[in-house]
């Protein structure tokens, strides 16, 4: 399993959370982004620059997620094409994107950018709050438990 992040939006506090988990379960994770990252000192924490450009990032995770692996997202569109390879989307606010869900959304973020094109000021997202970062660690450490189970042979 690697956990992939679309860095270029992901919260501070995330990012910190992925790099305790990374050393403490030794999984790889590796942060894309257009720009510069910053990642501590670990053999198991990465950055990979892409060229500057609208969708960069998302392509190179596309191209290198394997079935099972997490990838940290905001982005609809990347999570749609996550799971078509079999990936596992979470937000960073701890909820997962499915098949089930992924329609849905990706329907609501159309229409919310075609009320905005029309000049309709429909507000951003609520600020990040200590809530959210407890929901993303919380549904990060439950599929991560799942997952050291199903390698262990237990249900």
């Amino acid at each position: 399993m690697h956990i992939w992040v679309d860095a270029d939006a992901c919260p501070a506090v995330i990012k910190d959370i992925l790099f305790r988990v990374a050393e403490r379960l030794q999984i790889n994770v590796t942060l894309v982004a257009n720009q510069l990252i910053r990642v501590p000192g670990s053999r198991f924490v990465r950055a990979l620059q892409v060229p500057a450009g609208a969708d960069a990032a998302d392509a190179e995770i596309v191209a290198r997620v394997s079935p099972g692996d997490i990838v940290v997202t905001g982005d609809i569109p990347l999570a749609a094409l996550v799971l078509d390879k079999g990936g596992k989307p979470l937000n960073p606010r701890g909820e997962w994107y499915t098949r089930d869900t992924i329609a849905q959304q990706l329907t609501m973020r159309a229409f919310m950018e075609e009320l905005r094109g029309s000049g309709v000021d429909t507000g951003g997202p609520s600020a990040f709050s200590q809530a959210d970062r407890q929901n993303f660690a919380n549904a990060l450490d439950r599929e991560l438990a799942r997952n050291f189970l199903q390698r262990k042979g237990g249900t």
